[in-house]
């Protein structure tokens, strides 16, 4: 392969959704992931269905929509690290690869003689990475992380949802897991420092990843306005903290979406929709004063822009510069001529059905594009191969941990 990370190769010993979704982004970029999962049933998200992928016979297979989402790109090897062969294997593994991945609770790898400590031995140059909830110091450092529960013990719930005082008001969690994946992303980058370290340095290091962490620095402006006036934000459904108008208004057959950015915007927005005036008006004139104002100019934007369609609306708005957009369901985005023209499907070969459908990374790269030709392995797929041309394992040594139920 010809990534941009073709010379990295990757023990990925996470599950679920923030480690591999890390890991797949690595793969994307050309790593060699091996992913290490448990015998018989192997990462959770395999199970998490329906809806699973179907097979050639339209019947379903064993894997899971949630678990074709984040394991592009990967080899998949069965081990149960628990037995003392299986730890051995890993550290075999260890000696020839960049990174090492694991999500397990704060604990469990020292106890498996896996933890960073032990691992450096064997490879100094090794960048060992640990995702947890909490991350490995501090008093809640032992517990199990949840992306939902994250979410609300990181203030992410108590600015979503609608006002309180609204109909529907009430804290509500993001349709996706976004700590999981946010905290996959910064994993990344975590990771692809590391490596740029230890190119100038010839050393590896520890990287400690902490879903908390994560979500409490994600906060960005709204952790900004809370520690610059001392006031907590409060949830406001659809409608920007910071900026008026920026939310969702009813037009005449569903929702449209306005966010005029800057007082330049704002006018041309007035000018269109019919109502000059208002940009000169004072109490408009400016954001700040649109934000102060906004429960008199919201309604008057409301009850304007209810007068049309919402293709009517973006027809005339969108050529003015004032960005503007329906509400999609998932099939409309995946039908949209922009998200059509940059390749955003893909479809990759799968031994069991054929085809699977995938999501396409966004990053597009110039020199190293991205290739995408491995679909979401199959539980074990890459056990042998792995096991015999990277871990050194010869047939009679695979064949001994087949019997001792090790893989």
């Amino acid at each position: 392969m010809s990534g941009a990370l073709s010379h990295i190769r990757v023990l990925d010993l996470s599950r679920v959704l923030a480690g591999p979704w890390a890991s797949q982004t690595l793969a994307d970029m050309g790593a060699e992931v091996i992913k290490i999962e448990r015998p018989g049933s192997g990462d959770d998200t395999r199970g998490w269905g329906p809806p699973y992928l179907k097979d050639l016979a339209g019947n379903d297979t064993r894997e899971a929509a949630y678990y074709l989402a984040a394991n592009r790109g990967k080899q998949s090897v069965t081990l149960n690290i628990s037995k003392p062969e299986g730890q051995e294997v890993i550290r075999r593994l260890v000696k020839e690869c960049d990174v090492f991945i694991e999500n397990y609770k704060v604990g469990d790898m020292a106890r498996y003689g896996l933890s960073y400590d032990e691992l450096k031995k064997i490879n100094p140059r090794l960048i060992y990475c640990s995702i947890t909830g909490f991350g490995q110091t501090g008093p809640m450092a032992h517990l199990p992380g949840y992306d939902f529960i994250i979410q609300g013990i990181g203030g992410l719930m108590s600015i979503t949802g609608e006002r309180d005082d609204l109909p529907g008001g009430g804290p509500q969690k993001v349709g996706v897991a976004v700590a999981d994946i946010m905290t996959g992303l910064y994993t990344t980058i975590g990771i692809l420092g590391a490596l740029a370290y230890r190119n100038q340095t010839g050393e590896g290091q520890y990287v400690d990843m902490a879903l908390l962490d994560v979500q409490v620095a994600t906060m960005a402006n709204m952790n900004m306005n809370y520690l610059c006036s001392g006031k907590v934000p409060h949830r406001q459904g659809n409608a920007h903290a910071n900026i008026v108008p920026y939310q969702v208004f009813d037009a005449k057959d569903g929702e449209l979406i306005i966010a005029a950015g800057n007082d330049s915007q704002f006018a041309k927005l007035c000018e269109v929709i019919g109502c000059p005036e208002m940009a000169a008006d004072e109490l408009y004139a400016t954001n700040a004063n649109r934000v102060r104002n906004r429960e008199v100019l919201i309604p008057l934007l409301q009850e304007i822009l209810s007068r049309r369609r919402v293709a009517e609306w973006i027809a005339l708005i969108e050529p003015e510069g004032v960005p503007c957009g329906p509400i999609n369901n998932i099939g409309q985005v995946f039908e949209h001529p922009q998200v059509r023209h940059r390749g955003m499907r893909i479809d990759l070969p799968h031994p069991v059905a054929g085809s699977t459908p995938s999501v396409a990374n966004p990053i597009k790269f110039s020199g190293t594009p991205i290739e995408y030709t491995k679909a979401p392995p199959t539980l074990g797929q890459h056990t042998k191969h792995v096991l015999s041309s990277i871990g050194g394992l010869s047939e009679s040594e695979i064949r001994q941990l087949i019997e001792k139920g090790i893989i």
